[in-house]
């Protein structure tokens, strides 16, 4: 996933609020949004790695993985792949997970992770150092740079997720799904320079991108109340923009299980 605005314990109804767009190349195999028949995941899921890129739990976690757009930065290390998998089968809250990751994570290839549980949220990454930051309540974005780095495409999505809010109406993700469906490319004269020359920088520069070979994939919602329950809805793409189909789930705490144990399959 390479676009994400969210909004941290600031919204009367929901405690988080995400909205992100993956972009991936069109021949990788991915599974659409479900429920996971081995783990307690419900997400998309890699099928070359075996991951996630975007998932939550029953029980209110939420993670989420981007890469780090430099193509100077040798991709060498443990694959980012099972980053937020593994945060959402592990048993850890939000901070002893972001206290025992830093201590490995210049080990993996350069990634963004976000991660939250029921009361904290924490950014990790391992560019251009390795460091953990826990997320104060508020509007947030993220991209393939660093947390809250304002690239052109970031703020416009903040903004639009704080206009949503403005608006009040909680359970209208419409707004947001047209904010992340957004192709206007930046100015010149604001675009990041990350290496990869200045046409791919405003090709990358929109909220959605349109490739034959690579582009957006899926735009997904994540919408976690303060009690716990919630939606997680996904519209996918192929080449070129193709519009592929739509899923939704209801994210409900009636599904907890006890503590270190696992739904029945």
């Amino acid at each position: 996933m390479c676009l994400i605005a969210f909004a941290w314990h600031v919204h009367p109804r929901w405690r988080l609020l995400l909205a992100g767009n993956r972009d991936e190349f069109h021949a990788r195999p991915s599974a659409p949004l479900a429920r996971w028949n081995d783990e307690p995941i419900l997400g998309g899921r890699d099928l070359e790695a075996g991951g996630t890129w975007l998932g939550v739990t029953e029980k209110g976690r939420c993670c989420v993985v981007t890469n780090v757009r430099d193509p100077r930065d040798p991709q060498h290390g443990t694959s980012r792949g099972l980053l937020a998998t593994d945060y959402l089968v592990g048993s850890d809250d939000a901070t002893a997970h972001a206290q025992k990751l830093l201590r490995t994570a210049a080990e993996y290839r350069p990634f963004n992770l976000l991660t939250f549980d029921a009361t904290r949220g924490f950014y990790i990454g391992n560019r251009p150092q390795s460091r953990a930051q826990a997320i104060e309540p508020g509007i947030h974005g993220l991209s393939n740079a660093d947390f809250n780095t304002p690239w052109p495409k970031t703020r416009a999505l903040m903004e639009r997720l704080r206009a949503w809010m403005d608006a009040g109406n909680a359970d209208d993700f419409v707004p947001l799904f047209d904010a992340l469906a957004d192709e206007r490319q930046a100015p010149d004269d604001v675009l990041p320079d990350t290496g990869v020359g200045l046409e791919r920088e405003r090709w990358l520069s929109s909220a959605f991108i349109r490739g034959e070979q690579y582009g957006t994939r899926a735009s997904t919602i994540v919408a976690i109340g303060h009690d716990g329950k919630g939606r997680i809805v996904e519209r996918r793409f192929g080449p070129a923009g193709h519009f592929e189909g739509e899923s939704e789930l209801a994210i409900s705490q009636d599904a907890f299980q006890p503590s270190g144990k696992r739904p029945s399959r």
